[in-house]
């Protein structure tokens, strides 16, 4: 049978019994009952609807994809990045006609950044200029061997992939797919959608305790809200049965994570906070609702850094025999050291890691020739750094 871990958190003065069996996996908590998968409904119409999260990582997927396409200009992916409604800049028709963008969600938390604009245009500024870079440095060094201080491309060992790198070594495509996990994906998720500030804004509360729905909408709002976090996660993938490993953003390094024994159960974990704190928004129990927004804080949050220090790891282990794999692997570090700052403590309106002290640790990845001057001591210092503020250790996060 699997074994289902349900935290209490701060929320000390829940009861908690919980029974689970093979068909069901049913958890009961408070009178609060799960479905067994993600799926809840409302005079026979489904109630769960994120299909604007959908929609922002299917143009994720492309605009990741143009980063590598060097016959693209700044202006194709600035376009994608912060599309207009009705420009042509996705190959599908319904993300061109879509009034949605990435970066009017990136750094855009209500909880971190609607009284932090300088922060939030900071670190918007910070994907304005990977982006430009990329087109302006690596593009015109395409089919130039890079070097210390200059642009151009490494293969790896033994005739693997060809990387396209900065004079820093740096992989500007990484850096923007990776810091985009956290900048969008896990920022809205806890702290936007998953926030009190959100789930209990204006009458959403009296209005979910009167079942008073979004006008035209079979859910209520806070319904939507708490779905809306769920699609972050979830919305390339099937809802009611869980593949992982279906986009290149959060859920694929979800399962990464998952993946990894020491870490094994984490999926589950995470899903069943969605579940049942979907469950109690129709039950209208804040309190278990509550409860489980900060075990998904707390796991998604480990998600980002488990994943710095194993690519930090992996980059050390090469540096000196295989500069291009050690280059690619660093570069997604980098990402998901950015992402730190976006990550949320269970109980808390802090990250794990400050914007100064990620800020702090992208200099000194970055400092002088970048990844070709990086020493051992360096990563081995920051993935400690990292480890120890998420109680895991370096050879655990490193398999």
């Amino acid at each position: 049978m699997k074994k289902i871990f349900v935290g209490l958190l701060a929320v000390s003065s829940i009861a908690f019994t919980a029974c689970s069996d093979d068909d069901t996996r049913i958890i009961n908590i408070n009178e609060v009952t799960a479905p067994a998968t993600y799926a809840f409904s409302r005079n026979g119409n489904s109630t769960v609807d994120y299909n604007g999260q959908t929609t922002r990582i299917l143009m994720g997927e492309e605009f990741i994809t143009a980063l590598k396409d060097n016959t693209k200009t700044e202006a194709d992916l600035d376009g994608m990045f912060a599309h207009v409604e009705g420009d042509n800049d996705f190959s599908a028709a319904n993300l061109n006609a879509s009034d949605k963008n990435i970066r009017s969600k990136t750094a855009a938390s209500t909880d971190y950044f609607s009284a932090n604009t300088t922060d939030a245009n900071a670190i918007k500024a910070d994907f304005d200029t990977w982006i430009s870079a990329q087109v302006s440095e690596v593009f015109p060094a395409w089919a130039t061997t890079a070097t210390a201080g200059n642009p151009g491309n490494l293969q790896e060992a033994g005739g693997g992939s060809t990387r396209y790198i900065s004079g820093k070594g740096l992989e500007y495509n990484q850096a923007v797919n990776k810091s985009l996990i956290g900048a969008l994906m896990v920022d809205q998720m806890l702290n936007n959608y998953l926030s009190i500030s959100v789930l209990d804004a204006g009458t959403n509360r009296a209005d979910n305790d009167a079942g008073i729905l979004a006008e035209g909408k079979p859910y209520t709002n806070m319904e939507h809200k708490w779905d809306e976090a769920f699609g972050y996660l979830y919305g390339t993938d099937n809802a009611t049965a869980p593949l992982l490993n279906e986009d290149n953003f959060l859920n694929k390094y979800l399962s990464r994570v998952e993946n990894d024994a020491d870490f094994a159960g984490i999926a589950s974990d995470v899903y069943e906070a969605f579940k049942l704190g979907r469950a109690a928004i129709v039950a209208k129990n804040y309190e278990v609702r509550d409860a489980q927004a900060n075990i998904i804080r707390e796991k998604i949050s480990e998600v980002i850094g488990i994943r710095a220090v194993y690519y930090l790891q992996r980059g050390k282990a090469v540096l000196t025999t295989d500069r291009a794999a050690a280059f690619h692997d660093l570069s997604e570090g980098f990402g998901f050291i950015y992402s730190l700052q976006f990550t949320r403590k269970p109980g808390t309106n802090e990250p794990y890691f400050t914007k100064t002290e990620v800020d702090g640790f992208i200099a000194q990845l970055m400092e002088g020739n970048g990844f070709w001057d990086v020493t051992p001591a360096t990563l081995d210092e920051i993935s400690e750094a990292i480890a120890v503020e998420f109680n895991f250790t370096i050879a655990q996060a490193s398999n």
